[in-house]
């Protein structure tokens, strides 16, 4: 079992990556979006709850053995990037945005993100990057918005 849960907490392994694991562990969940998801909002809903719940229970097992948010575990960094992408319309430009977003969301941690990692368990481990994800979406379709006005993109 400690073998599955290190699996899955790590992203698979990627949390391993021995610079930046966070961002190598967004990777994996991006690609996924990208390639199977990305076209398909429904797909990309599922994998938001679904991920996010396993986040909170692989996390909370995997702290027993990694430490309270270790940096292996990236698997909080998946459910957060697939929030971000919720509903973005899907263009290459704007998933690389939403990636940069997200990162720039998860390092930071403006409030209530930043309190989000005092709560117990998976729990504070996860939902930092939840509110990051909801950051980064909202700040891409903040940035959509603005350059349609500009008329610099062609939506």
């Amino acid at each position: 079992m400690k073998q599955l849960v290190n699996a899955i907490a790590t992203g698979l392994y990627t949390g391993y990556f021995p610079i930046l694991p966070g961002s190598f562990g967004t990777i994996p969940a991006w690609v996924i979006a990208w390639f199977w998801l990305g076209k398909n909002d429904y797909y990309l809903v599922a994998a938001a709850i679904i991920t996010t719940i396993i986040s909170v229970w692989s996390a909370n097992k995997a702290e027993k053995f990694l430490g309270h948010d270790a940096k292996k575990i990236v698997i909080d960094e998946w459910a957060g990037m697939f929030i971000t992408l919720l509903f973005l319309p899907y263009r290459l430009d704007v998933y690389i945005a939403a990636f940069v977003f997200f990162r720039f969301y998860d390092v930071v941690k403006p409030y209530p993100a930043g309190r989000c990692e005092k709560l117990p368990g998976g729990w504070g481990i996860t939902f930092d990057d939840v509110f990051a994800g909801v950051y980064a979406n909202l700040t891409c379709w903040l940035c959509i918005i603005v350059l349609q006005k500009l008329h610099w993109l062609g939506f």
